[in-house]
């Protein structure tokens, strides 16, 4: 059992983390996947979405295996009938089950998110190689550095954020620190969103995604100039000068005085991108 269980981490240190979060409006979810044909994040039920790391060729048997259990009962009985826990369930017995009988455990590591009506509703279940459950709260992570990305997650992590706030939050959490964050062909992104019809799963990519991403890094807008710079620009008012005009024949008579320079540096003229 040991040695089972060692192999299953090895083999699922060696693949990149996801990360599984709840926003204002339903769940989301971001892994880092340079493939565009090998999914690691898919959608199982109208308002059931799945997400794992390790071996592909195992976790997308497990995938297709919860895809024909919801179409079998939501046909026989009641799409309400297909939950997120009788999913995680139906998982944590098939994986309990090869761990201790087969000769090989499964390398990989599931999250199953179920999206509710209300923010209450919504629940997150990651399931590990032997069957093991947990009930996550708020996010979720797991791949190579599950320990790393999810201490930086409680850190940054807070309820009801929008969503580009949660994707931010996200890409933070994925990118070791002082390290550069993946470019946006190789994000792949989707959301379990509550305020959709039907189909609550949508996956967000290309000009879509790329807008999000923009809302993430958008600058702050530049201050306006202190009291203390606009009495600097303008010396007339520094110096203090008397009320009386001058007289026409003074040396400070209107036609030789030279007009007043602006300060030093560049000049803030409103245009700079916000």
């Amino acid at each position: 059992m040991r040695d089972k269980a060692d192999y299953a981490r090895k083999g699922i240190a060696r693949g990149r983390s996801v990360v599984v979060l709840q926003y204002v409006d339903g769940i989301l979810f971001v892994a880092p996947n340079p493939s565009r044909a090998l999914h690691k994040i898919s959608e199982i039920y109208d308002r059931i979405g799945f997400a794992a790391v390790g071996r592909y060729n195992e976790f997308e048997e497990l995938r297709l295996g919860g895809i024909r259990y919801a179409d079998i009962n939501g046909y026989t009985y009641d799409r309400s009938d297909v939950t997120g826990r009788g999913l995680a369930n139906l998982y944590a017995s098939n994986l309990g089950r090869i761990f201790t009988e087969s000769i090989k455990s499964l390398e990989v590591e599931v999250v199953v998110a179920e999206v509710g009506e209300t923010k209450d509703g919504d629940a997150i279940y990651r399931l590990t190689f032997d069957g093991s459950v947990f009930d996550e709260h708020g996010f979720a992570a797991m791949g190579g550095q599950a320990e790393a990305v999810a201490g930086r997650l409680k850190e940054r992590y807070r309820e009801s954020m929008s969503l580009a706030d949660a994707l931010e939050v996200a890409l933070t959490a994925l990118t070791e620190p002082g390290g550069e964050r993946p470019p946006v062909a190789q994000l792949e992104v989707a959301v379990l969103d509550r305020n959709r019809e039907h189909r609550k799963f949508l996956r967000l990519t290309g000009a879509r995604l790329e807008r999000l991403l923009a809302q993430t890094s958008q600058p702050p807008a530049s201050p306006p100039p202190s009291s203390e710079s606009s009495s600097e620009s303008s010396p007339e008012s520094s110096s203090g000068p008397s009320s009386e005009p001058p007289s026409k024949g003074s040396a400070g008579s209107s036609g030789d005085t030279p007009p007043p320079t602006g300060p030093e540096g560049p000049v803030d003229d409103g245009s700079s991108p916000l």
